[in-house]
């Protein structure tokens, strides 16, 4: 069964740190793309960060560039997402997501195939 679970989520204050997780099994780690998107109350989803697991080339979103830092750890089947500096603005539901590597890095969500059920970020005073 191919599963994405997301953990890490939280309450921190603006300039504060949080990393989340991205637990991946059912999936050959290394032949997928893995991306971060959120939701925040009222807006759209949108696309934070990616990372192709094949080759280590991945992307940000200019609103998180400098701040927030992806990576992969193949030996434990886990995609990482390091925020810092965060802003009330971050806030929103964190989902990760896999589409296959064969068809390279992608910012929109009909991209993706797999899905977490997300991890809630809370920044505030």
């Amino acid at each position: 069964q191919k599963q994405l679970v997301e953990s890490g989520g939280g309450l921190v204050q603006p300039g504060g740190s949080l990393r989340l997780s991205c637990g991946i099994s059912g999936l050959i780690f290394d032949f997928y793309v893995i991306g971060w998107f959120r939701q925040s109350p009222g807006k759209e989803r949108e696309w934070v960060t990616c990372i192709d697991n094949n080759d280590g080339s991945l992307d940000y979103a200019d609103s998180v560039k400098g701040r927030f830092t992806i990576s992969g750890d193949n030996a434990k089947n886990t995609v990482f997402l390091q925020m810092d500096s965060l802003r009330p603005e971050d806030t929103g539901v964190y989902y990760c997501a896999a589409r296959d590597s064969f068809f390279g890095l992608g910012t929109q969500d009909y991209e993706y195939d797999y899905w977490g059920q997300g991890t809630e970020v809370t920044v505030s005073s």
